[in-house]
């Protein structure tokens, strides 16, 4: 109920704490452009949080320790990472408030690839917008929290493990105020972060949580039903776009990220050119929804093979959405495959009234 719930201020973050799931409904806190100046240096006390009237979750929540003959510890986990919602690095400007994000109230159990993986990602994706832009966003955090969902079992408060994340952005510092949403599962994910952006509407459907009450009714209103994703997006990434969703690839087709899982095999890749590259020697590069040097997949034409295309595809494919079907290797550590001709790339708006016929 209701009074399950604490409000607890610390120096840089807000916590609203839900003691049956013994883990914040959510945290909120700002991250200024000062993230950019030199670190405090790391804190890693990890400890409870005194301000929580019932209690926070504790160490032993996370795991066991033993101090053997030899006076050193042995560590028995139970296989989930504390994972911050208010990320400490988002506090290296200020060291009590560094300090004060490892409370165990500011912990959520993570899955390990999560936590080190597409969240930390989010996390970075936060602090880049906030350093190019120059203005302080406000950020809340938490897990979606629900009745029936798993507890670590053998955690002292039976800790909830939510099956999805959340985290919401507010920027109204400059000219263009904006909003945004993410939502991404517990576990480990190819995916780049925008694949996971939704309207801060969404998160409160999610949640029940209403996230920024104090913002005048049509701001509020018009930040929280849309969002734009190139404004939150760097420069340099302000051309990519999410991998096209599995539910909307043409028969028999593949997104940039499952293109992974079938190196060595001819299959059909579906996606946006973001990136043209002609290399001094005249052969073309094209990168697929995520540009250069982060890209997720690319498609070589050789120069001596343009001969085989009625178009220009430097030019003419930019901004288009294509399928392409060739063998796929890996190249650098990414997916990659060669076309000889025209033939082997079709468009995506061709390949989906096939699909729908």
């Amino acid at each position: 109920g209701k009074n399950d719930n604490q409000i607890v201020f610390h120096k840089a973050m807000v916590i609203s704490y839900n003691e049956k799931h013994e883990q914040p409904n959510w945290v909120a806190h700002i991250v200024p452009p000062d993230v950019k100046e030199a670190g405090v240096g790391r804190s890693n006390d990890f400890r409870e949080d005194p301000l929580v009237k019932t209690g926070s979750a504790c160490e032993q929540d996370y795991f066991l320790k033993h101090l053997k003959a030899d006076s050193t510890y042995e560590y028995d986990g139970f296989g989930f990472d504390r994972g911050h919602l208010a990320p400490s690095a988002d506090f290296r400007w200020c060291e009590k408030a560094l300090s004060e994000s490892y409370f165990y109230s500011n912990m959520s159990p993570q899955r390990p690839d999560f936590n080190r993986g597409i969240w930390a990602k989010l996390e970075n994706y936060v602090r880049e917008y906030v350093i190019e832009n120059n203005e302080k966003v406000y950020v809340v955090t938490g897990g979606i929290l629900k009745d029936n969902l798993p507890v670590v079992e053998r955690s002292v408060n039976k800790v909830t493990i939510p099956e999805e994340y959340f985290k919401v952005l507010l920027d109204i510092d400059g000219d263009e105020k904006a909003g945004i949403g993410f939502i991404i599962p517990n576990e480990a994910s190819e995916y780049p972060v925008i694949s996971y952006a939704v309207s801060i509407d969404e998160v409160e459907k999610r949640t029940g949580i209403d996230f920024f009450p104090a913002l005048p009714d049509s701001l509020e209103n018009r930040l929280e039903a849309s969002f734009d994703i190139k404004h939150w997006q760097t420069e340099k990434r302000k051309v990519n776009v999410p991998p096209i969703h599995r539910t909307k690839l043409p028969k028999n087709a593949y997104n940039t990220v499952q293109a992974r899982s079938h190196y060595d095999s001819t299959i059909k890749v579906c996606g946006t050119v973001v990136g043209v590259h002609k290399s001094r020697k005249g052969h073309v590069y094209l990168n697929i929804d995520r540009t250069f040097p982060e890209q997720l997949f690319s498609v070589n034409i050789w120069k001596d093979n343009l001969v085989n295309f009625s178009y220009n595809p430097a030019e003419y494919l930019l901004n288009k959405k294509i399928c392409v079907k060739g063998f796929v290797q890996k190249k650098y550590g990414r997916p990659s495959t060669s076309v000889d001709s025209e033939k082997q790339i079709t468009f995506y708006d061709d390949e989906m009234k096939k699909k729908r016929k």
